[in-house]
Protein backbone atom coordinates (compact mmCIF):
# COMPACT_ATOMS: atom_id res chain seq x y z
CA UNK A 1 0.00 0.00 0.00
CA UNK A 2 2.79 2.42 0.93
CA UNK A 3 4.71 1.50 -2.21
CA UNK A 4 1.65 2.20 -4.37
CA UNK A 5 1.26 5.65 -2.76
CA UNK A 6 4.92 6.48 -3.38
CA UNK A 7 4.66 5.23 -6.95
CA UNK A 8 1.64 7.49 -7.48
CA UNK A 9 3.51 10.46 -6.10
CA UNK A 10 6.42 9.73 -8.44
CA UNK A 11 4.08 9.50 -11.46
CA UNK A 12 2.70 12.91 -10.53
CA UNK A 13 6.27 14.20 -10.36
CA UNK A 14 7.06 12.51 -13.68
CA UNK A 15 4.16 14.19 -15.45
CA UNK A 16 5.13 17.51 -13.89
CA UNK A 17 8.69 17.02 -15.15
CA UNK A 18 7.34 16.53 -18.68
CA UNK A 19 5.16 19.64 -18.45
CA UNK A 20 8.11 21.63 -17.14
CA UNK A 21 9.95 20.67 -20.32
CA UNK A 22 7.26 21.98 -22.70
CA UNK A 23 9.37 24.87 -23.99
CA UNK A 24 12.35 22.54 -24.34
CA UNK A 25 10.19 20.08 -26.30
CA UNK A 26 9.10 22.82 -28.68
CA UNK A 27 12.66 24.09 -29.18
CA UNK A 28 14.01 20.56 -29.68
CA UNK A 29 11.38 19.77 -32.31
CA UNK A 30 12.07 23.05 -34.11
CA UNK A 31 15.81 22.42 -34.10
CA UNK A 32 15.32 18.96 -35.62
CA UNK A 33 12.98 20.29 -38.34
CA UNK A 34 15.48 23.01 -39.23
CA UNK A 35 18.05 20.39 -40.24
CA UNK A 36 16.72 19.47 -43.72
CA UNK A 37 17.57 15.77 -43.81
CA UNK A 38 16.01 15.21 -47.23
CA UNK A 39 15.93 11.66 -48.59
CA UNK A 40 16.71 11.35 -51.38
CA UNK A 41 19.57 12.11 -51.51
CA UNK A 42 20.25 11.60 -47.78
CA UNK A 43 21.37 15.07 -46.81
CA UNK A 44 22.78 16.23 -43.46
CA UNK A 45 22.51 12.90 -41.66
CA UNK A 46 25.78 13.55 -39.87
CA UNK A 47 24.62 17.03 -38.84
CA UNK A 48 21.49 15.76 -37.12
CA UNK A 49 23.39 12.85 -35.51
CA UNK A 50 25.96 15.31 -34.15
CA UNK A 51 23.12 17.44 -32.76
CA UNK A 52 21.53 14.42 -31.07
CA UNK A 53 24.93 13.30 -29.82
CA UNK A 54 25.46 16.59 -27.98
CA UNK A 55 21.95 16.55 -26.56
CA UNK A 56 21.95 12.97 -25.32
CA UNK A 57 25.47 13.12 -23.88
CA UNK A 58 24.32 16.03 -21.70
CA UNK A 59 21.61 13.71 -20.37
CA UNK A 60 24.11 11.03 -19.40
CA UNK A 61 23.77 8.71 -22.41
CA UNK A 62 26.70 6.88 -23.92
CA UNK A 63 26.53 7.40 -27.69
CA UNK A 64 27.75 5.71 -30.85
CA UNK A 65 27.73 7.20 -34.33
CA UNK A 66 27.56 4.42 -36.88
CA UNK A 67 27.96 4.76 -40.63
CA UNK A 68 26.22 2.10 -42.70
CA UNK A 69 29.03 1.57 -45.19
CA UNK A 70 28.05 0.01 -48.48
CA UNK A 71 24.29 0.26 -48.03
CA UNK A 72 22.05 1.65 -50.82
CA UNK A 73 22.75 5.37 -51.25
CA UNK A 74 25.79 5.47 -48.98
CA UNK A 75 28.61 7.55 -50.46
CA UNK A 76 31.24 10.00 -49.34
CA UNK A 77 28.89 12.80 -50.45
CA UNK A 78 25.86 11.36 -48.67
CA UNK A 79 27.09 8.97 -45.96
CA UNK A 80 24.41 6.99 -44.10
CA UNK A 81 24.98 7.98 -40.46
CA UNK A 82 23.03 6.69 -37.47
CA UNK A 83 23.20 7.33 -33.74
CA UNK A 84 22.51 4.89 -30.91
CA UNK A 85 22.50 6.23 -27.34
CA UNK A 86 22.27 4.11 -24.19
CA UNK A 87 21.78 4.92 -20.52
CA UNK A 88 22.20 2.01 -18.11
CA UNK A 89 20.43 1.87 -14.79
CA UNK A 90 21.78 0.96 -11.39
CA UNK A 91 20.70 -2.69 -11.57
CA UNK A 92 20.14 -5.36 -14.24
CA UNK A 93 16.85 -5.34 -16.11
CA UNK A 94 15.20 -5.03 -19.49
CA UNK A 95 16.20 -2.52 -22.15
CA UNK A 96 13.59 -0.23 -23.71
CA UNK A 97 14.63 1.17 -27.08
CA UNK A 98 13.02 4.20 -28.77
CA UNK A 99 13.81 4.21 -32.48
CA UNK A 100 13.11 7.20 -34.74
CA UNK A 101 14.16 7.84 -38.30
CA UNK A 102 15.96 11.08 -39.03
CA UNK A 103 15.21 11.41 -42.75
CA UNK A 104 12.31 13.27 -44.35
CA UNK A 105 10.74 13.09 -47.80
CA UNK A 106 10.84 15.75 -50.50
CA UNK A 107 9.00 18.98 -49.78
CA UNK A 108 6.58 18.98 -52.73
CA UNK A 109 4.29 21.84 -53.76
CA UNK A 110 1.44 23.53 -51.93
CA UNK A 111 3.12 24.78 -48.76
CA UNK A 112 2.00 28.00 -47.06
CA UNK A 113 4.64 27.64 -44.32
CA UNK A 114 8.43 27.45 -44.53
CA UNK A 115 9.02 23.67 -44.84
CA UNK A 116 12.14 23.92 -42.69
CA UNK A 117 11.17 26.87 -40.51
CA UNK A 118 9.70 24.97 -37.55
CA UNK A 119 7.07 27.69 -37.17
CA UNK A 120 4.92 27.51 -34.02
CA UNK A 121 1.35 28.65 -34.53
CA UNK A 122 -1.79 27.86 -32.50
CA UNK A 123 -0.07 25.02 -30.66
CA UNK A 124 1.21 23.37 -33.84
CA UNK A 125 4.79 23.13 -35.11
CA UNK A 126 4.97 23.16 -38.91
CA UNK A 127 7.62 21.70 -41.19
CA UNK A 128 8.65 18.75 -43.28
CA UNK A 129 9.17 15.91 -40.85
CA UNK A 130 7.31 17.61 -37.99
CA UNK A 131 4.78 14.79 -37.90
CA UNK A 132 6.82 12.09 -39.65
CA UNK A 133 8.69 11.82 -37.35
CA UNK A 134 10.84 14.45 -35.69
CA UNK A 135 8.03 15.30 -33.27
CA UNK A 136 8.02 11.68 -32.14
CA UNK A 137 11.80 11.67 -31.76
CA UNK A 138 11.65 14.82 -29.64
CA UNK A 139 8.83 13.41 -27.49
CA UNK A 140 10.80 10.22 -26.79
CA UNK A 141 13.86 12.24 -25.71
CA UNK A 142 11.78 14.42 -23.37
CA UNK A 143 10.05 11.31 -21.97
CA UNK A 144 13.41 9.65 -21.26
CA UNK A 145 14.94 12.77 -19.73
CA UNK A 146 11.94 13.37 -17.46
CA UNK A 147 12.00 9.71 -16.41
CA UNK A 148 15.71 9.86 -15.58
CA UNK A 149 15.18 12.97 -13.46
CA UNK A 150 12.33 11.31 -11.54
CA UNK A 151 13.64 7.74 -11.28
CA UNK A 152 17.46 7.94 -11.18
CA UNK A 153 17.75 4.46 -9.62
CA UNK A 154 15.94 2.48 -12.29
CA UNK A 155 16.81 -1.07 -13.32
CA UNK A 156 17.72 -2.00 -16.88
CA UNK A 157 18.55 0.41 -19.70
CA UNK A 158 17.10 3.01 -22.05
CA UNK A 159 18.22 3.36 -25.63
CA UNK A 160 17.36 6.10 -28.13
CA UNK A 161 18.32 5.83 -31.78
CA UNK A 162 18.12 8.16 -34.75
CA UNK A 163 18.39 6.15 -37.94
CA UNK A 164 18.76 6.76 -41.65
CA UNK A 165 16.73 6.06 -44.75
CA UNK A 166 13.42 4.80 -43.35
CA UNK A 167 11.67 6.71 -46.12
CA UNK A 168 13.58 4.70 -48.72
CA UNK A 169 13.47 1.28 -47.07
CA UNK A 170 15.64 1.65 -43.98
CA UNK A 171 18.57 -0.36 -45.36
CA UNK A 172 21.12 2.28 -44.35
CA UNK A 173 19.52 2.57 -40.93
CA UNK A 174 17.62 -0.01 -38.88
CA UNK A 175 18.34 -2.89 -41.27
CA UNK A 176 22.08 -2.25 -41.00
CA UNK A 177 21.93 -1.88 -37.21
CA UNK A 178 19.89 -5.08 -36.93
CA UNK A 179 22.51 -6.92 -38.99
CA UNK A 180 25.16 -5.64 -36.56
CA UNK A 181 23.22 -7.00 -33.56
CA UNK A 182 21.81 -3.77 -32.15
CA UNK A 183 18.31 -5.27 -32.02
CA UNK A 184 19.33 -8.68 -30.72
CA UNK A 185 16.74 -9.77 -28.12
CA UNK A 186 19.62 -10.43 -25.71
CA UNK A 187 20.47 -6.71 -25.88
CA UNK A 188 17.05 -5.06 -26.33
CA UNK A 189 13.74 -6.43 -25.09
CA UNK A 190 11.17 -3.71 -25.91
CA UNK A 191 11.07 -1.39 -28.93
CA UNK A 192 8.82 1.64 -29.39
CA UNK A 193 8.95 3.42 -32.74
CA UNK A 194 7.35 6.90 -32.38
CA UNK A 195 5.77 6.97 -35.85
CA UNK A 196 2.71 9.26 -36.20
CA UNK A 197 -0.17 6.83 -35.83
CA UNK A 198 -2.16 9.16 -33.48
CA UNK A 199 -1.56 9.38 -29.73
CA UNK A 200 -4.42 7.04 -28.73
CA UNK A 201 -3.34 4.13 -30.94
CA UNK A 202 -0.92 1.25 -30.58
CA UNK A 203 0.30 0.19 -34.02
CA UNK A 204 0.98 -3.54 -34.15
CA UNK A 205 2.50 -3.77 -37.61
CA UNK A 206 2.03 -3.04 -41.28
CA UNK A 207 0.99 -4.37 -44.67
CA UNK A 208 3.51 -5.80 -47.11
CA UNK A 209 5.00 -3.94 -50.06
CA UNK A 210 6.22 -4.95 -53.51
CA UNK A 211 7.88 -2.40 -55.75
CA UNK A 212 8.69 -3.13 -59.38
CA UNK A 213 9.58 -1.38 -62.63
CA UNK A 214 7.83 -2.34 -65.84
CA UNK A 215 9.30 -1.29 -69.17
CA UNK A 216 7.56 -1.62 -72.53
CA UNK A 217 9.54 -1.54 -75.77
CA UNK A 218 8.95 -0.10 -79.22
CA UNK A 219 10.85 1.09 -82.24
CA UNK A 220 11.95 4.66 -82.89
CA UNK A 221 10.74 6.33 -86.08
CA UNK A 222 9.77 9.75 -87.40
CA UNK A 223 6.73 11.16 -85.62
CA UNK A 224 5.04 12.03 -88.90
CA UNK A 225 5.15 8.34 -89.87
CA UNK A 226 4.41 6.49 -86.64
CA UNK A 227 3.32 3.43 -88.65
CA UNK A 228 7.01 2.88 -89.48
CA UNK A 229 7.85 2.57 -85.79
CA UNK A 230 6.27 1.07 -82.71
CA UNK A 231 5.08 3.31 -79.85
CA UNK A 232 6.20 2.04 -76.45
CA UNK A 233 3.91 4.56 -74.74
CA UNK A 234 0.86 3.04 -76.42
CA UNK A 235 1.99 -0.37 -75.24
CA UNK A 236 2.24 1.02 -71.71
CA UNK A 237 -1.25 2.44 -72.15
CA UNK A 238 -2.44 -1.11 -72.74
CA UNK A 239 -0.75 -2.18 -69.51
CA UNK A 240 -2.48 0.61 -67.59
CA UNK A 241 -5.83 -0.27 -69.17
CA UNK A 242 -5.40 -3.89 -68.12
CA UNK A 243 -4.59 -2.71 -64.59
CA UNK A 244 -7.76 -0.61 -64.52
CA UNK A 245 -9.99 -3.32 -65.98
CA UNK A 246 -8.61 -6.38 -64.22
CA UNK A 247 -6.11 -5.80 -61.42
CA UNK A 248 -7.64 -2.86 -59.53
CA UNK A 249 -11.10 -4.48 -59.23
CA UNK A 250 -9.51 -7.72 -58.03
CA UNK A 251 -7.46 -5.88 -55.38
CA UNK A 252 -10.44 -3.84 -54.17
CA UNK A 253 -12.38 -7.06 -53.54
CA UNK A 254 -9.77 -8.34 -51.07
CA UNK A 255 -9.91 -7.33 -47.42
CA UNK A 256 -7.81 -8.12 -44.37
CA UNK A 257 -8.37 -9.04 -40.75
CA UNK A 258 -5.40 -6.81 -39.88
CA UNK A 259 -6.68 -3.64 -38.12
CA UNK A 260 -5.25 -1.43 -40.88
CA UNK A 261 -6.07 2.28 -40.87
CA UNK A 262 -7.46 4.20 -42.65
CA UNK A 263 -10.36 2.09 -43.89
CA UNK A 264 -9.32 2.29 -47.54
CA UNK A 265 -6.11 0.42 -46.72
CA UNK A 266 -8.03 -2.62 -45.48
CA UNK A 267 -7.96 -3.71 -49.12
CA UNK A 268 -4.99 -4.37 -51.39
CA UNK A 269 -3.78 -1.24 -53.17
CA UNK A 270 -1.38 -0.23 -55.92
CA UNK A 271 0.04 3.17 -56.76
CA UNK A 272 1.62 4.08 -60.09
CA UNK A 273 4.66 5.82 -58.64
CA UNK A 274 6.05 7.27 -61.86
CA UNK A 275 5.90 7.05 -65.65
CA UNK A 276 8.64 7.95 -68.13
CA UNK A 277 8.37 7.53 -71.88
CA UNK A 278 10.08 8.83 -74.98
CA UNK A 279 12.56 11.68 -74.95
CA UNK A 280 14.14 12.75 -71.67
CA UNK A 281 12.74 15.94 -70.18
CA UNK A 282 14.88 18.96 -70.91
CA UNK A 283 16.05 21.48 -68.28
CA UNK A 284 13.59 24.19 -67.28
CA UNK A 285 15.60 26.81 -69.16
CA UNK A 286 15.46 24.88 -72.46
CA UNK A 287 13.44 26.90 -74.99
CA UNK A 288 13.61 24.58 -78.01
CA UNK A 289 10.89 22.30 -79.33
CA UNK A 290 10.81 18.51 -78.97
CA UNK A 291 12.10 16.29 -81.75
CA UNK A 292 9.58 14.28 -83.77
CA UNK A 293 10.21 10.73 -82.63
CA UNK A 294 8.19 7.65 -81.85
CA UNK A 295 9.22 6.52 -78.34
CA UNK A 296 10.98 3.18 -78.18
CA UNK A 297 10.78 2.81 -74.37
CA UNK A 298 8.31 3.56 -71.60
CA UNK A 299 8.77 2.75 -67.91
CA UNK A 300 6.53 2.80 -64.87
CA UNK A 301 7.26 2.07 -61.22
CA UNK A 302 4.48 0.34 -59.30
CA UNK A 303 4.02 0.40 -55.53
CA UNK A 304 1.88 -2.61 -54.59
CA UNK A 305 0.75 -2.92 -50.95
CA UNK A 306 -0.50 -6.35 -49.97
CA UNK A 307 -2.24 -7.99 -47.05
CA UNK A 308 -1.17 -10.64 -44.56
CA UNK A 309 -3.66 -12.96 -46.26
CA UNK A 310 -1.88 -12.61 -49.63
CA UNK A 311 1.14 -14.58 -50.78
CA UNK A 312 4.04 -12.62 -52.27
CA UNK A 313 4.37 -15.14 -55.11
CA UNK A 314 0.73 -14.50 -56.02
CA UNK A 315 1.30 -10.74 -55.85
CA UNK A 316 4.15 -11.02 -58.34
CA UNK A 317 2.34 -13.64 -60.37
CA UNK A 318 -0.83 -11.71 -61.11
CA UNK A 319 1.16 -8.82 -62.60
CA UNK A 320 3.32 -11.20 -64.63
CA UNK A 321 0.23 -13.07 -65.84
CA UNK A 322 -1.37 -9.82 -66.99
CA UNK A 323 1.78 -8.83 -68.90
CA UNK A 324 2.12 -12.26 -70.47
CA UNK A 325 -1.49 -12.07 -71.59
CA UNK A 326 -0.78 -8.81 -73.39
CA UNK A 327 2.32 -10.32 -74.96
CA UNK A 328 0.29 -13.23 -76.29
CA UNK A 329 -2.50 -11.14 -77.78
CA UNK A 330 -1.13 -7.67 -78.56
CA UNK A 331 0.88 -7.20 -81.73
CA UNK A 332 4.59 -6.46 -81.14
CA UNK A 333 4.13 -6.13 -77.36
CA UNK A 334 7.24 -6.87 -75.32
CA UNK A 335 8.21 -5.92 -71.78
CA UNK A 336 10.71 -6.24 -68.97
CA UNK A 337 9.73 -6.60 -65.31
CA UNK A 338 12.31 -5.75 -62.63
CA UNK A 339 11.67 -6.12 -58.90
CA UNK A 340 12.98 -3.14 -56.92
CA UNK A 341 12.15 -4.17 -53.37
CA UNK A 342 9.90 -6.43 -51.33
CA UNK A 343 8.74 -6.28 -47.70
CA UNK A 344 6.55 -8.89 -46.05
CA UNK A 345 3.75 -7.89 -43.66
CA UNK A 346 4.68 -7.68 -39.97
CA UNK A 347 2.40 -7.97 -36.92
CA UNK A 348 3.18 -8.05 -33.20
CA UNK A 349 0.90 -10.12 -30.98
CA UNK A 350 -1.67 -8.00 -29.16
CA UNK A 351 -0.69 -9.67 -25.89
CA UNK A 352 3.02 -8.83 -26.23
CA UNK A 353 4.46 -7.02 -23.18
CA UNK A 354 5.19 -3.69 -24.90
CA UNK A 355 1.72 -3.67 -26.45
CA UNK A 356 -0.04 -4.16 -23.13
CA UNK A 357 2.23 -1.70 -21.32
CA UNK A 358 1.74 1.15 -23.80
CA UNK A 359 -1.99 0.45 -24.11
CA UNK A 360 -2.37 0.68 -20.33
CA UNK A 361 -0.52 4.00 -20.30
CA UNK A 362 -2.69 5.41 -23.10
CA UNK A 363 -5.76 4.65 -21.01
CA UNK A 364 -4.09 6.14 -17.91
CA UNK A 365 -3.03 9.37 -19.64
CA UNK A 366 -5.93 9.91 -22.04
CA UNK A 367 -8.74 8.37 -20.04
CA UNK A 368 -9.92 6.03 -22.79
CA UNK A 369 -8.94 2.58 -24.08
CA UNK A 370 -6.20 2.36 -26.67
CA UNK A 371 -7.11 1.52 -30.25
CA UNK A 372 -5.08 -1.25 -31.87
CA UNK A 373 -4.20 -0.58 -35.49
CA UNK A 374 -1.86 -1.57 -38.29
CA UNK A 375 -0.14 0.82 -40.67
CA UNK A 376 -1.02 1.09 -44.37
CA UNK A 377 2.67 1.60 -45.18
CA UNK A 378 5.73 -0.20 -43.97
CA UNK A 379 8.14 1.21 -41.42
CA UNK A 380 11.26 -0.05 -39.66
CA UNK A 381 9.48 -2.69 -37.58
CA UNK A 382 10.02 -4.96 -40.58
CA UNK A 383 13.78 -5.05 -39.98
CA UNK A 384 13.55 -5.36 -36.20
CA UNK A 385 11.18 -8.28 -36.70
CA UNK A 386 12.84 -10.20 -39.53
CA UNK A 387 16.53 -9.35 -39.18
CA UNK A 388 16.71 -8.64 -35.46
CA UNK A 389 14.29 -11.48 -34.60
CA UNK A 390 12.77 -9.16 -31.98
CA UNK A 391 8.97 -9.52 -31.92
CA UNK A 392 8.19 -7.23 -28.97
CA UNK A 393 8.00 -4.08 -31.10
CA UNK A 394 5.31 -1.49 -31.83
CA UNK A 395 4.85 1.94 -33.33
CA UNK A 396 3.49 4.58 -30.99
CA UNK A 397 3.89 8.32 -31.23
CA UNK A 398 2.32 11.74 -31.67
CA UNK A 399 1.05 13.11 -34.93
CA UNK A 400 -1.83 12.52 -37.33
CA UNK A 401 -1.12 9.74 -39.80
CA UNK A 402 -2.87 11.46 -42.70
CA UNK A 403 -0.51 14.48 -42.46
CA UNK A 404 2.59 12.46 -43.31
CA UNK A 405 4.23 13.58 -46.58
CA UNK A 406 1.59 16.31 -47.07
CA UNK A 407 2.15 20.08 -47.53
CA UNK A 408 1.95 22.13 -44.31
CA UNK A 409 2.76 19.03 -42.26
CA UNK A 410 2.59 19.74 -38.53
CA UNK A 411 2.66 18.14 -35.11
CA UNK A 412 0.59 19.33 -32.15
CA UNK A 413 2.49 20.33 -29.02
CA UNK A 414 -0.20 18.95 -26.70
CA UNK A 415 -0.11 15.65 -28.61
CA UNK A 416 3.63 15.45 -28.07
CA UNK A 417 3.20 16.16 -24.36
CA UNK A 418 0.57 13.43 -24.02
CA UNK A 419 2.68 10.95 -25.99
CA UNK A 420 5.71 11.77 -23.86
CA UNK A 421 3.64 10.98 -20.75
CA UNK A 422 2.63 7.63 -22.27
CA UNK A 423 6.23 6.78 -23.19
CA UNK A 424 7.57 7.83 -19.79
CA UNK A 425 4.84 5.85 -18.04
CA UNK A 426 5.82 2.79 -20.07
CA UNK A 427 9.39 3.22 -18.83
CA UNK A 428 8.09 3.24 -15.26
CA UNK A 429 6.07 0.06 -15.83
CA UNK A 430 9.00 -1.79 -17.39
CA UNK A 431 12.06 -0.44 -15.56
CA UNK A 432 10.77 0.46 -12.08
CA UNK A 433 9.46 -2.32 -9.84
CA UNK A 434 7.33 -1.67 -6.71
CA UNK A 435 10.23 -2.67 -4.48
CA UNK A 436 12.35 0.12 -6.02
CA UNK A 437 9.66 2.82 -5.93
Amino acid sequence: MANSWVMGQDITSLNAAILDRRDDLIALTQDLIRIPTLNPPGALYRDICDYLDRRLRRSGFQTELIRAHGTPGDSDTYPRWNIVARRDGTAPGDCVHFNSHIDVVEVGAGWTKDPFGGELEDGKIYGRGACDMKGGLAASIIAAEAFLATYPDFAGAIEISGTADEESGGYGGVAYLAEQGYFDPARVQHVIIPEPLNKDRVCLGHRGGWWAEIETFGEIAHGSMPFLGDCAVRHMGAVLTAFEDELYPAMAARTTDMPVVPEGARSSTMNINSIHGGQPEQPDDYTGLPAHCVPDSCRIVIDRRFLAEENIDDVRGEVTELLEGLKAHRDRFDYDLREINMVLPSMTDRNAPVVQTVAAQIEEVLGKPAEFVASPGTYDQKHIDRIGKLKNCIAYGPGILELAHKPDEYVGVDDMIDSAKVMAGALVDILVTPSRA
